[in-house]
């Protein structure tokens, strides 16, 4: 499994109920092994340790969910 990739995101999850309202369409998001938001964090980074799903889908399943989120450079 050479595809193994971890992505970071700026997010605005600042709060467990809006890590909430995201976490079933990522446990559910197909080639995503484990994903964590640092909510003590100023940037609120999201962390997706990815086997298969890129930058973008992260990223269209949190703007579904109505956040922000950019990725982190």
């Amino acid at each position: 499994m050479g595809n193994n990739k971890e992505f970071q995101f700026k997010t605005n999850l600042n709060c467990g109920g809006c890590v909430a309202k995201v976490q079933s369409a990522l446990d559910d998001a197909e080639g995503l092994s484990h994903w964590n938001v640092a909510t003590d964090n100023a940037d609120k980074i999201l962390t997706v340790k990815s086997e298969g799903i890129t930058e973008d889908e992260v990223i269209t399943i949190i703007k579904s969910k109505g956040f922000k989120v950019e990725p982190l450079l």
